[in-house]
């Protein structure tokens, strides 16, 4: 079936007990055994629920994978995938990363002894030099959060296999509609579902993929030891707001690239992040990688933090709050927000400057988005 299809159906189905469309909460903390060590797939939902192995299954058809876990917050997510590593590993990490996965591999690094290099790699060969014995993986972030800048996967890939690393992508800012990381030659795709896979900012939620049976394996232990699961209830609502991931995502790629192309006319608008502009340097690999430019537009304002305020607090429509990915508009300050558990060495060598502002651009109207930032930019 097409990818719009299987939003809908895959992993779903009528409820064979009353028929039910819509896949029912099963909000049980435990499930009657038939008899001693026999039961019908699920004994305690730390472990697994129904509910869960819907969304895990439709996730699966999405992605285009074998295995699915979904946990708690796409923080969960990265924290389960990590705990496959163990004390003496080292792990290779995209830079300019999410401020809260910069914060947690440095945790990693500081009390369980798993050395994290953060490397620039817009270029795959970058990786090379930090590569030795004790090296196990590559966590990639592409699109990167908030610069938008591009990793080739398929290059990076190629290169960690060749040397016997897994390869992580976090999918998050495109969701499976804007690019297929397993047809790159990903190991492991992990995913905040908070974002676009949910879209509605009502939940929060993760979910950790592989075409490992023996990955698979090690992550549903660790989920399971860890309590890291979600729950039925979350997993319904994202299952609920992947339904209409297709046509959100047309709407958030559409209003994006407007806004992105307002803001690179504006004078006071020194710099745009966005791949789907021409002037991106990485637009070409877009193209090639990504099957649209996503909903998220990031700029660096021509003037000093009292300039950034006043757009900040200028907006009507960009609601200021973090997150992203959800029907209605945010702006942020990443500095003092999403990235400020970044430390400002780290944030500047990075090129996340105190003058950056992030947008999630919503689904609304796009001549009113456009309005209030001219607006507000003044």
């Amino acid at each position: 079936m097409s990818f719009q299809t299987d939003t809908i159906h895959a992993g779903v189905g009528p409820d064979k007990a009353y028929g039910a469309i819509m896949t029912p909460i099963y909000q049980s903390s435990t499930f009657v055994f038939e008899d001693i060590g026999k039961h019908k797939g699920f004994d305690y939902t730390r472990s697994g629920n129904p509910t869960r192995k819907a969304l895990e299954d439709n996730l699966c058809a999405l992605e285009g994978c074998s295995f699915a876990v979904a946990v708690t917050t796409g923080m969960a997510a990265i924290t389960s995938t990590l705990n496959i590593f163990k004390s003496g590993d080292e792990i290779i990490c995209t830079d300019d990363c999410y401020g809260g996965t910069s914060r947690l591999m440095k945790t990693v690094e500081e009390h369980f002894g798993i050395t994290v290099h953060f490397v620039n790699l817009q270029d795959a060969a970058n990786l090379l030099p930090y590569v030795n014995e004790k090296t196990k993986a590559v966590w990639v972030e592409t699109p990167s959060n908030p610069l938008l800048n591009l990793v080739d996967i398929a290059a990076v890939g190629a290169l960690a296999k060749e040397r016997g690393l897994l390869t992580i992508v976090d999918n998050t800012f495109l969701s499976p509609y804007g690019q297929k990381p397993f047809e790159l030659g990903a190991d492991i795709v992990v995913h905040s579902t908070t974002k676009y896979l949910n879209g509605h900012s009502d939940v929060v939620g993760g979910a950790v993929l592989s075409n490992s049976e023996e990955l698979d394996a090690r992550l549903k232990f660790i989920v399971n030891a860890l309590g890291t699961c979600a729950q039925p209830f979350d997993c319904w609502l994202v299952l609920r707001g992947i339904k209409t991931l297709v046509v959100r995502m047309r709407e958030h790629e559409r209003n994006a690239q407007a806004v992105a192309e307002f803001l690179e006319q504006h004078g006071r608008v020194k710099r745009v992040f966005y791949p789907g502009l021409p002037a991106h340097p990485q637009h070409e690999l877009a193209k090639k990688q990504q099957r649209c430019f996503g909903g998220m537009v990031s700029f660096e304002l021509d003037g000093g933090i009292e300039d950034v305020n006043r757009v900040l607090k200028g907006t009507k429509l960009f609601a200021l709050a973090e997150s992203l990915g959800g029907v209605e508009s945010l702006i942020e300050h990443p500095a003092t927000m999403s990235h400020a558990s970044m430390d400002r060495d780290h944030r500047e060598a990075a090129g996340i400057t105190d003058t950056v502002i992030r947008l999630s651009v919503g689904i609304e109207d796009c001549d009113d988005l456009i309005e209030d930032l001219r607006s507000a930019l003044g």
